[in-house]
């Protein structure tokens, strides 16, 4: 209690926690929009792959039905972001989230193998359209002293409530099974709860539709670059800012998929135990996202709150890797996630501080590149050292890699920030 009670006055009495109130009407709406999503797709990703399993696809196909979306998304990557500079964030928005519910209903309800791999790589190209536009999105509907709350709570809001969403969709099968006269693992009861949450996430649209997205600010802005301007994308600030993203990501994705794996074998823990411990973990990332900014501030900068947080998980990450203890073991995995997941929002929120409005997209996609080619080849490397050596390995390589990035983000970077407000200044 006197923890719950100390974390409550530091929310209360913080700086960035005065201006909740004094964020735009287009940042209410978007992250009300956040908050729907957050919740209603949660059962999506719950019982999707149960619900294949349920109909006899066998492992493969689900697997490659998996992998589409981000394979989609790693080639169009860069082209989607280019497009939301050209057409404007809210209405790239809309038209990313609609055409992805659109391809989650149809890879829900198809009926042959094709078509479900088709509309799995309609979600992948619609989603990316999608979450590339956030960034730039709250870039403009933020000013400077609100920014990075912005960042941190829309982050925050979507680990909440997905662990929201988890609680109650765990629910629904049994909910639907009996509505139906059917099984509660039937592929009827399934499906229908698969529908349910794709119709619950297309209701996320609504906010998105009342935003009211205003003529850029200066007439003089230069125009968004386009599909023959790539090269430009290639520079060296742009470059320095995404060659961390692929460290980390090659980093995480040799590890944090497989932890369930990990605390399964290890600890020989029952199925009910590894949920809590898992939901415990996207409830306190996200207040702990809520928290950055705070300690942003502290440290005088967003470089140097990435640099913290991110080093001082470091320590519980191996800590949980090689401690002979669950409950030690399960502290710090519930600590490395918190302090790792704090730095994503400060981080984006720097990129975007870093680059021109009318480039915002197409970076943001070349940041969200560099990241999903990390995330291709660690899971194989990650399978290939599972089988030989285990996972010990696994939490060296990763702890390396995150020192690397660490490094790389700080040499880079460490007074970024001071020249912009001196420039600034002198403006």
């Amino acid at each position: 209690m006197n923890f719950l009670r100390r974390l409550r006055k530091l929310l209360l009495t913080s700086r960035p926690a005065r201006f909740v109130g004094q964020f735009s009407h287009n940042a209410q709406l978007f992250l009300l929009s956040t908050l729907i999503g957050g919740i209603t797709l949660a059962g999506f990703n719950l019982f999707f792959n149960i619900y294949l399993r349920s109909r006899g696809f066998d492992l493969d196909f689900i697997g490659v039905l998996n992998a589409i979306p981000a394979a989609s998304a790693l080639i169009v990557g860069v082209p989607m972001g280019i497009l939301s500079d050209r057409i404007g964030r809210r209405r790239a928005m809309l038209i990313g989230l609609g055409t992805a519910i659109l391809g989650a209903w149809g890879v829900v309800t198809a009926d042959t193998r094709v078509t479900m791999l088709l509309m799995s790589g309609v979600m992948g190209i619609a989603n990316s359209l999608y979450y590339l536009s956030m960034a730039p999105f709250m870039m403009r509907a933020s000013g400077d002293k609100e920014r990075t709350l912005l960042f941190s709570l829309n982050f925050g809001l979507m680990t909440i409530s997905g662990a929201v969403g988890n609680l109650i969709a765990g629910q629904l099968p049994a909910w639907f099974a009996h509505g139906l006269g059917v099984g509660a693992e039937s592929p009827e009861a399934y499906q229908a709860v698969l529908l349910a949450s794709v119709w619950g996430g297309g209701m996320g649209l609504i906010p998105i539709w009342l935003i009211r997205e205003g003529q850029r600010p200066d007439p003089r802005q230069a125009p968004p670059i386009g599909f023959a301007d790539f090269r430009r994308l290639l520079r060296r600030s742009v470059l320095r800012m995404a060659v961390p993203n692929f460290v980390i990501g090659l980093g995480a994705a040799t590890l944090i998929p497989y932890l369930n794996l990990f605390f399964k074998g290890r600890f020989q823990i029952d199925d009910g135990s590894l949920g809590v411990l898992f939901s415990l973990s996207a409830m306190l990332t996200g207040v702990a996202t809520i928290v950055g900014p705070r300690i942003a501030e502290r440290l005088g900068g967003k470089i140097k709150a990435v640099v913290f947080t991110q080093g001082t998980s470091i320590a519980f990450l191996l800590i949980m890797g090689f401690s002979p203890f669950f409950l030690l073991s399960g502290a710090a995995f519930l600590v490395r996630a918190a302090l790792m997941n704090m730095s994503t929002p400060l981080y984006s929120a720097f990129t975007m501080e870093q680059t021109p409005e009318h480039e915002r997209g197409a970076v943001n996609s070349m940041l969200q590149l560099m990241w999903e080619v990390g995330w291709t080849v660690g899971p194989y490397l990650s399978g290939v050292v599972q089988a030989r050596y285990g996972f010990g390995p696994l939490f060296i390589s990763t702890a390396v890699l995150y020192c690397l990035a660490i490094g790389l983000t700080w040499l880079f970077f460490r007074n970024a920030e001071a020249q912009a407000k001196s420039a600034a200044a002198v403006a």
